[in-house]
């Protein structure tokens, strides 16, 4: 049950026939070093030449009250393991990422919040600018816009990074749909969840639950996504 005030614009959907991509610990891929940071509540894995599964979300997608019951979990712990002055296992890792990944995905999934992008105007302003600058700034995979979220799976070329990719698509898309919507303020959420591919199964893997979002939410005939035949690892 909602508490007062929050909405649904999606299918609620208990089955879950694909998982979400999972991000493995201690992982090395090739030779290249991974780079590891610790966003607000997701931690975030890169390497040079590595391959992405994102997903951004609006910044209504989620109910703040179910974000601070995150952020006291994850604080909880990190608070615990410091004053037995020890590193967080591997359990507790595991545990927080699953319970962020997780409570975020069913959020999702069942359409929380406002959904602009379930507005046909909007969607196709995300879907034009993730293919801008397709092979040019990076490789495109696959992506799905979904009603209150976008997937994309994509591999930065050359000097471009992840960050400034995200940076861009969203800077873009907050202020033309805004100016749209006819609103003014956040469009989307800051922080967005990355997972770095580890190799061909998981890149398929991670282009399968992209394509499969809007099955998995209940959504039938969903026109805005899109996946690259015969993608390789490399």
């Amino acid at each position: 049950m909602r508490a007062s005030g929050e909405r649904s614009c999606g299918h609620p959907s208990d089955r879950t026939v694909i998982r979400p991509p999972v991000v493995g610990f201690g992982l090395t891929m090739d030779q290249e070093p991974i780079i590891k940071r610790q966003g607000r509540l997701l931690p975030h894995w890169s390497k040079e030449g590595g391959i992405y599964a994102v997903c951004f979300r609006l910044a209504d997608s989620i109910p703040q009250t179910k974000i601070a019951a995150i952020q006291w979990e994850k604080e909880d712990i990190e608070k615990t393991a410091r004053q037995m002055k020890r590193e967080l296992s591997a359990h507790e890792r595991l545990h927080l990422l699953t319970l962020q990944r997780e409570s975020i995905e069913r959020f999702l999934r069942n359409g929380y919040g406002s959904c602009w992008l379930k507005d046909e105007r909007i969607a196709k302003i995300v879907a034009d600018a993730l293919r801008f600058f397709e092979n040019k700034n990076y490789t495109l995979f696959a992506w799905c816009i979904m009603p209150n979220h976008v997937h994309v799976v994509v591999k930065p070329i050359t000097s471009h990074t992840l960050t400034t990719i995200l940076r861009s698509w969203k800077s873009f898309t907050a202020k033309t749909a805004n100016a749209i919507l006819n609103r003014s303020g956040r469009f989307w959420q800051t922080e967005s969840y990355d997972h770095l591919i580890r190799d061909t199964d998981d890149l398929n893997h991670a282009m399968e639950y992209t394509w499969s979002n809007p099955e998995l939410a209940g959504l039938r005939n969903w026109q805005w996504r899109w996946k690259k035949a015969n993608a390789t690892f490399a």
